[in-house]
């Protein structure tokens, strides 16, 4: 069954499983109003489950930290990057790109 994104007015975002067809407009969680929301549905994984990621497997030493913002931003996907070497994917999207900006496959994302 798939997950359905809702929304409250003050911008916190619930997910909640429906039948394909079933999903209400709006639900009532912890007493307030939550609509749908369709933007939230789209990013593959919801920002609940994890994200943003630090990511210690496509990290570089701390001494090439600044070299690796500037690689990333220069083939056009800026990304955060600590200063421990570890670049910080906004979603599973930004993750992407900026692994094949570098040339990386992921095997176990299936992407």
């Amino acid at each position: 069954m798939p997950t359905y994104c809702y929304e409250t007015k003050k911008g916190k975002v619930f997910d909640r499983v429906f039948s394909m067809g079933r999903a209400p407009r709006s639900i009532v969680v912890d007493g307030q109003r939550a609509r749908r929301a369709l933007s939230a549905e789209l990013q593959s994984v919801p920002s609940s489950k994890g994200w943003p990621l630090e990511c210690l497997g496509s990290g570089v030493n701390a001494t090439d930290a600044q070299e690796l913002r500037d690689v990333l931003k220069n083939k056009g996907v800026p990304t955060r990057v600590t200063n421990d070497g570890n670049p910080i994917y906004t979603d599973a999207r930004h993750r992407r790109r900026a692994l094949k900006a570098r040339g990386f496959i992921d095997r176990a994302s299936y992407c």
